[in-house]
């Protein structure tokens, strides 16, 4: 997601410390300290305006989530759309999600997003995916024993990517589904922006279920 830079994005982040953090690995290892209550730790790598995550937190304040993105004005967006909501199980971390060992403790994570990646569709690109077995690496480390990736995308081919890294890696599938919106799992589905503007236009949703 690239986004024109907002005049006034560092201002709102500054003025709110307690649901952004800019110094992840100040919190490595004891991000329960950020919330108000020590619950099991949901994340989302790339997590764009905010959409998701927000409507996760509602849904489901018996966890604590924290969206992790790189670009701060897409975090400004983020949580300007999250401030009137008053989630206390809800932060933001403005990282890059291609270092989430020096922000996360091994086995401090309990669940892990991957909504619409960047496909890289280009062979060359291949390691840039976040499926590529070096990130899975990565997952693996930070996720609880057992601990689940959830990834959703409109891409066939970086589904299909997906599918057989997984498998190669050594992950167990709790779920695939061809057409996420039209499938008994779309009754309890929380959408992105992105994912509702595909399927909007009549575009299958992908999403699969695993842990290692």
């Amino acid at each position: 997601m690239r986004v024109r830079n907002k005049p006034w994005a560092p201002k709102l982040i500054a003025e709110h410390p307690e649901m952004v953090v800019e110094n992840g690995q100040a919190y490595k290892g004891k991000w329960h300290e950020r919330f108000a209550k020590q619950q099991p730790l949901w994340i989302e790598v790339g997590t764009g305006k905010g959409q998701f995550i927000i409507n996760m937190a509602k849904k489901y304040p018996q966890y604590n989530f924290i969206g992790i993105e790189i670009q701060k004005t897409v975090v400004a967006i983020a949580l300007k759309n999250a401030l009137a909501e008053e989630l206390p199980n809800l932060q933001f971390l403005h990282a890059d999600g291609a270092e989430l060992t020096d922000y996360f403790a091994d086995g401090e994570v309990d669940q892990l997003f991957l909504n619409f990646s960047d496909p890289w569709p280009k062979t060359r690109h291949e390691k840039r995916r976040l499926t590529y077995k070096s990130f899975l690496k990565v997952y693996e480390q930070i996720l609880v024993e057992h601990g689940k990736l959830e990834f959703k995308t409109d891409n066939q081919g970086l589904f299909e990517y997906s599918l057989t890294s997984l498998n190669n890696y050594g992950m167990i599938f709790e779920g695939v589904w061809l057409d996420l919106h039209n499938s008994p799992e779309n009754e309890d589905n929380v959408e992105t922006e992105y994912e509702h503007k595909f399927s909007e236009k009549g575009q299958p949703i992908y999403k699969l279920v695993a842990h290692f």
